[in-house]
């Protein structure tokens, strides 16, 4: 993994946003894998900045997101489908069947696993994959267990990842679902290119373990040691903190 380490998260959000958009230009059908949460706001904020100054044209770009709350859907408040509409979607002229999502109100949540998996394969799979990291060292929704499922599957989340969604639920733990659907640890790692960005100082033991710890279940951020393209974009806030 190559580390890159940037004065603000605002500066970091510049880069990558550029590289990003850069990489749109070259490759009009470029296919990007996107997280929610609070890492991406400021890179999105970015996207959506160059993309209005630039005329940048996203009509042939496939978007595939690492994970929806089972039970949430389109239109449900504290969904991350409704996240994306609110800060990317929305704003951007992505065509609605490039989109691609997870959907945690299917009737049945393993076939809904099994069309997303089929619809990454079907894509050529995911070009540029853009991942956070939890303090649990889970990825999208992956998270650590004596085991791990490769593929899209039904995850039951650590109380830790559900107190850190409890900003999409007005603070109220009891709203957040105790279920999600996710890619799994195999799924991203077919990826061409793996982008991983931290900031704060709040993931500092989870950048550590990343960096300097070895493979292991009980730390899915780990396996991405396993990829031959993984860049992990620092600010230095928390690089500070890192040994």
């Amino acid at each position: 993994m190559k580390c890159e380490v940037f004065s603000t998260e605002a500066a970091l959000a510049a880069a990558l946003g550029r590289r990003i958009i850069d990489m749109i230009g070259r490759q009009p059908d470029v296919v990007l894998g996107l997280p929610t949460g609070r890492t991406p706001l400021a890179l999105y904020q970015e996207l959506i900045r160059l993309t209005h100054e630039e005329r940048v044209d996203w009509s042939g770009v496939r978007t595939f997101n690492l994970d929806e709350f089972v039970g949430l859907g389109r239109g449900d408040r504290g969904g991350y489908r409704t996240f994306m509409e609110n800060r990317l979607f929305e704003h951007v002229n992505l065509v609605e069947r490039n989109i691609e999502f997870l959907d945690g109100r299917a009737a049945d949540l393993d076939r809904e696993c099994e069309r997303y998996e089929r619809a990454v394969v079907a894509s050529g799979g995911v070009d540029l994959m853009l991942l956070g990291i939890g303090v649990n060292g889970h990825i999208g929704f992956n998270e650590p267990a004596g085991s791990l499922v490769a593929r899209t599957h039904r995850v039951m989340l650590d109380e830790p990842t559900r107190a850190a969604n409890t900003m999409w639920f007005d603070g109220d733990l009891e709203r957040v679902p105790r279920e999600a659907l996710t890619m799994g640890m195999g799924t991203i790692l077919q990826s061409r290119s793996i982008v991983l960005i931290a900031t704060g100082d709040a993931k500092s033991e989870a950048v550590t373990a990343l960096l300097r710890g070895g493979v292991t279940t009980r730390f899915p951020a780990s396996f991405l040691q396993l990829h031959p393209r993984v860049r992990v974009l620092l600010d230095v806030l928390l690089a500070d903190q890192v040994p």
